[in-house]
């Protein structure tokens, strides 16, 4: 298993409330994840050593700082494995982009490693070392569509309609303190139970911010609008719109404009990272 591409995808806040904020400046969310057959790609060679490698560095991102490596050394640390790897990144998720590849390529690590050093760890407690790396670590590591609240470490499983999306990038990054700096930004929408959000009509929280910062989310938003219900995914800078078929879907995609890029995919419920882990330990034989 260790040469084999391990998924890491990308996801969506299909809708992001901000409902309230906490003294140390964190807020609390309610919001809704939900997976994309999508992502980034990242393999493994195990090492007798100890040493965990990134054989190809991301630009700008010092190894050190890199949530692949330090995902990496956490789980290392945390078990006493004696084992280490050589780590490859093939990298598709926009950086900054709100789709969550950071915490997801973090998720992947942890999972991957869990699986090819043996170390026998359950998803929960893999969940609960990656929200020491951030705060939507533990949605991917648990691996399925989840309403979440708190800082987004509090999930419940949920099975929203698996769509068809159009993801669009509008060429600009969005640090997220810009947005949770904001003094305009809604921070009290009422608390709502679960059932409630998902039958009543999708909405992000950030996304006036987003539009009255950064003139081409809002060029962009103004645009997919026209075709089908859009939104802007966590802080941004990312867009999406969604359709009921792949057809809909990619008929809009030939129409994006010249200075943004974008790609088409499904919203799926099941993590593919664990689809491929029971994959592989089945092919394996140890399930």
């Amino acid at each position: 298993m260790t040469q084999q591409l391990w998924p890491s995808p990308a996801k969506l806040n299909l809708f992001l409330y901000i409902t309230g904020q906490r003294p140390n400046g964190y807020h609390d969310l309610q919001t809704l994840f939900q997976f994309l057959d999508y992502g980034d790609a990242l393999s493994f060679d195990v090492r007798t050593d100890g040493v965990i490698a990134l054989t190809t560095p991301v630009e700008g991102v010092a190894d050190d700082d890199n949530l692949v490596v330090r995902a990496a050394r956490l789980l290392q640390k945390h078990t006493g494995s004696p084992l280490g790897a050589d780590i490859s990144l093939q990298k598709q998720i926009p950086m900054g982009g709100g789709l969550g590849g950071g915490s997801s390529n973090a998720a992947t690590v942890l999972v991957a490693l869990n699986t090819l050093w043996h170390c026998g760890l359950t998803d929960t407690e893999l969940a609960e070392l990656g929200i020491t790396l951030g705060a939507d670590v533990p949605v991917f590591v648990m691996g399925f569509a989840a309403f979440a609240e708190g800082i987004g470490e509090i999930l419940q499983p949920v099975t929203p309609a698996e769509k068809w999306f159009l993801v669009v990038h509008p060429g600009v990054h969005i640090p997220t303190p810009v947005i949770f700096g904001d003094p305009e930004l809604t921070r009290n929408t009422p608390k709502r139970p679960v059932n409630v959000l998902l039958n009543t009509p999708y909405a992000n929280d950030c996304e006036p911010i987003a539009r009255k910062r950064f003139y081409e989310v809002e060029q962009l938003l103004s645009w997919l609008l026209e075709y089908a219900p859009s939104r802007l995914t966590g802080t941004g800078a990312c867009v999406f719109a969604e359709f009921d078929t792949e057809t809909e879907a990619r008929q809009v995609f030939n129409e994006i404009p010249a200075w943004s890029r974008g790609f088409v995919a499904r919203g799926v419920n099941v993590s593919p990272l664990h689809r491929f882990r029971e994959a592989a330990l089945r092919t394996a034989g140890k399930a």
